[in-house]
């Protein structure tokens, strides 16, 4: 069954690691986060609104519809105090007009059939010549091969239902920069990103990672012998991966759109 984002249980989920330098050096070189204000819709466990801060924004505004996910996610930034935490919808959220100098929607659009009234949201929240950064998988991202980097393209060659189930909730690059010229913004430019994932130290911690479906919303979708069987057939599919550990990276397409 697909996952419950407000189960306690799945808390942590999305709070158990951090953002790769990958995306703090793609996001520093088009982009000037030091002293800003930043709002971080569908923050999840917290680890984006944490990179924000990283980058140097003053304050970020964490905003999540699941009560449980912002616990996580105050739970994982409790050291700080430049964080507030707000439970609300993305398409109608809880803050003022021109609240943030930048918003960032990362992994929230796959979530929404209608992409306007997210985007038009982010477009009154900004501050004039603000930026939404917006990064999702399209369609075309999700189905790239299955290799000892990109496992999680094995997933969907052991079980095309779950390509099917991927791809239907995926927005292809063109309906993305459509909603978001419909929604107001201008100069918006598409990157591409290998974002790394995780880091394994053997291919054991790999399956055990994957047994607890961290962060992995879609293996919800598989009972606990389809997940024995996708293992096995990853196990089969990657053979001998040397000494050295395994380096997971999911592909990301990212907008960069001004207000």
């Amino acid at each position: 069954m697909p996952m419950n984002f407000h189960d306690p249980k799945n808390q942590v989920s999305y709070a158990t690691r951090t953002a790769d330098e990958s995306w703090l050096q793609l996001i520093s070189e088009h982009l000037k986060v030091k002293g800003k204000f930043a709002a971080d819709i569908g923050c999840g466990g917290g680890i984006y609104t944490e990179a924000l801060l990283m980058l140097g924004a003053k304050h970020v505004t964490s905003v999540d519809f699941s009560a449980e996910m912002l616990k996580g996610a105050a739970n994982h930034l409790s050291a700080t105090d430049r964080v507030t935490f707000v439970q609300g919808d993305a398409c109608r959220l809880p803050l003022p007009a021109e609240h943030a100098d930048i918003v960032l929607e990362r992994a929230l659009i796959h979530h929404l059939n209608d992409l306007r009234p997210c985007f038009a949201e982010a477009y009154r929240i900004l501050k004039p010549g603000g930026t939404l950064i917006v990064q999702d998988r399209t369609p075309e991202d999700s189905l790239k091969p299955g290799s000892n980097t990109n496992v999680r393209g094995f997933f969907f060659e052991k079980f095309p239902r779950l390509a099917e189930t991927e791809t239907s909730r995926r927005h292809p690059a063109e309906s993305v920069t459509a909603a978001l010229r419909d929604s107001g913004f201008r100069q918006i430019k598409e990157l591409k990103l290998w974002e790394t994932r995780a880091i394994f130290a053997t291919p054991e911690a790999l399956y055990a990672d994957l047994r607890h479906r961290t962060g992995r919303s879609i293996l919800h979708e598989l009972s606990d012998a389809e997940l024995e069987e996708l293992i096995a057939y990853i196990a089969g599919k990657m053979g001998s991966v040397g000494s050295g550990p395994i380096i997971e990276k999911d592909p990301w397409t990212i907008w960069l759109a001004q207000t």
